[in-house]
Parts: C-alpha cells; sequence; structure tokens
C-alpha cells in the first residue's frame, strides 16, 4: 500500500481554496494533505450529509378512500422497528424480498426488519400489515426504499387519531432540528471566511497539542463481502475536534466509474459520528486508484475505535464498507 508515485514525490492535487482561488500543490506532505481535506472547501466532488431525525417518524393511516402509500427507508444489516397503535395479525403480514431479510419479527404490535446485505440500494418493496380488530382501516400500506446507511430506525403508525402531545413532541423536535441546522450554517460560515491550510485548522482551534496524528491502518483494516470497490489503502487521522479517513479506492477492470455521495461510521454499539462531509477530487476508475477523504466530528478523549465505514455512490447501489478502522 502506497500514496506516492514510482519516483517518491505525492501526486498533484488541484483544489479551490475558499477564496476562489486555484492552487496547485505538487508536493505536500500528510500534515498538509489532512489540512487540504479539513478546510477546502470547493473540490470536484464533496456532499456534507445531513443528520439523521432526531425522533421517530409519525406516520397516520387514513381511510381507505384516501390513502397514500408512505415511502420508509430502510438499510441492510441496520434495524427499522415499526410501532402501531393496534394490534398486528400476525399471520396478515405481507413483505416483498421477504427471504432477503436478516429478520422480520412481528410482535403484538410493532414489527423490527432488518434488511440483509442481499438487499441492494435503491430496491423499492411492498410491506402490508393488517389489523386484528377488524375496524377500518384495516390495513397499512408501505413501500420500504433501501438505501446504504441512513435508515428510519423507528417509526409510529397511527391508525385512530394522534394525540395533542404527540404533535407538541413532532413540533418539539421540529425545533430542536432547527437549531442544529442554524449552528451547521454558523459553523460553515465561519469555516468559509477564516484562512486556509494550517492556519484555518489553528484558528478553529482544531490542532490541539498533538497537531494532527496520523495513523496507516495497512491490513488491521478489513472489507466486507460484495463491496463494489477494493480498497488499496486506509489512513485514518485525528486532531482535537476532528477525525479523518482516507481510503484509496481501486475499481474491477471494465467497471463504471465511481463517485461517493455519503457515508456513515459506526460503532459496534451501534453509535454513529456526525460525518461532515465526503470528500472525492476525481471519480474512481478501473485505471488508477483514487482517493476519497471522510471528515468527521470527535472529541479527543472520544473511543478510539473499531467503528465500520461505509460509503456509497450517488445514482447506484455499489457500496464500500471497511471494518476494524480505528484512529490515532
Amino acid at each position: 500500500m502506497r500514496l506516492s508515485n514510482d519516483d517518491g514525490s505525492w501526486s498533484p492535487l488541484l483544489l479551490l481554496a475558499p477564496l476562489g482561488v486555484t492552487i496547485s500543490l505538487p508536493s505536500y506532505s500528510p500534515l498538509i494533505l489532512l489540512a487540504l481535506i479539513l478546510m477546502g472547501e470547493a473540490a470536484s466532488a464533496q456532499v456534507s450529509p445531513a443528520a439523521g431525525g432526531l425522533g421517530a417518524r409519525r406516520i397516520e393511516l387514513a381511510p381507505e378512500a384516501a390513502r397514500a402509500v408512505a415511502e420508509v427507508m430502510v438499510s441492510p444489516g441496520l434495524s427499522t422497528v415499526f410501532n402501531f397503535d393496534s394490534e398486528l395479525l400476525r399471520d396478515g403480514l405481507e413483505l416483498d424480498g421477504r427471504e432477503r431479510f436478516a429478520l422480520v419479527d412481528v410482535g403484538q404490535s410493532t414489527l423490527r426488519l432488518v434488511p440483509s446485505e442481499r438487499i441492494l440500494s435503491g430496491e423499492r418493496l411492498r410491506l402490508m400489515v393488517r389489523f386484528r380488530d377488524g375496524a377500518e382501516p384495516g390495513l397499512g400500506a408501505f413501500v420500504l426504499v433501501v438505501q446504504p446507511a441512513q435508515p428510519e430506525m423507528v417509526v409510529e403508525v397511527y391508525r385512530k387519531k394522534r394525540t395533542v402531545e404527540t404533535y407538541r413532541q413532532e413540533a418539539h423536535e421540529a425545533r430542536i432540528e432547527a437549531e442544529r441546522l442554524r449552528d451547521e450554517l454558523k459553523r460553515m460560515r465561519a469555516e468559509c471566511r477564516g484562512p486556509g491550510g494550517l492556519a484555518g485548522l489553528i484558528s478553529m482551534e482544531l490542532m490541539g497539542t498533538q497537531g494532527v496524528e496520523r495513523r496507516d491502518l495497512g491490513r488491521a483494516v478489513t472489507q466486507a463481502p460484495g463491496s463494489a470497490l477494493m480498497a488499496r489503502a486506509v489512513y485514518s487521522f485525528r486532531t482535537a475536534r476532528r477525525v479523518a479517513v482516507e481510503v484509496w479506492l481501486e475499481l474491477p477492470d471494465g467497471s463504471q466509474p465511481w463517485i461517493a455521495k455519503g457515508a456513515s461510521i459506526r460503532s459496534k454499539s451501534g453509535e454513529e459520528m456526525k460525518v461532515l462531509q465526503v470528500w472525492q477530487d476525481v471519480s474512481v476508475t478501473s485505471e488508477k486508484s483514487r482517493r476519497v477523504a471522510i471528515e468527521a466530528e470527535s472529541t479527543a478523549d472520544a473511543v478510539r475505535g473499531p467503528f465500520t465505514l461505509k460509503l456509497w455512490e450517488a445514482d447506484g447501489p455499489r457500496t464500500v464498507t471497511l471494518g476494524n478502522v480505528t484512529f490515532p
């Protein structure tokens, strides 16, 4: 595994600086590399994933004449739980591709689903439940939309009229989410106004007493079966309040170009880091390995790992899953 050219120099990188000036860096150290990853605001492809919802998704089932089928996001290997306000008819469940789910657990008024890795991103699967008491509406219909790593973990389904308290809770969660988005916008504006490079890290108090720590994960990283690309090199970085992972990916011969849309970094216990951005300068092709950098929030004393890193593409089912990712 290596990052340098045959002559030992670093590959050239073109970035657009925060002030809109294009710069060319023919040679740089891993320290400068992380600074560019953290501070470069306009690369060829950059995504800032939004955080998932704070609370449960709430769905009201309308009478049959006005019924609309709700879409619910699910992800392979991750749990989605439906909570109903009425008892279910356990043998009345209909689920497309049921044999490809790792878990389908029907309770008295709950349904837990865990799609397996055999279910591909972008698939749409029909789900129908029936209620025991026979009152209207007698069934609930949903479409499960498979996406890589950010499912709706809890879905509350109301067959009867919702209470005022549930509306209050929903409004409270909406206010919290709005505050989070305002804070995120404030942070992004501050980063755009500040200097780039190492000066930017210092200005945002990200450097810390240890500077930028780097770790070559080498062969310690595991790659899940079914990953569409091969990870040729993986490096992790840590500053005072940020971590980053740099992954060099390679496509099999004849494959279509691949560009990352989003990422998740999840611990063994299921806790997820807040991913701030996914940065990729050019698409991965079968001709040459290319770099993807993922930046996330983390404190210096946070758990080092191991974590599972999952990357997915913009408009397709191809994903990359790496296990045993640790940080300095």
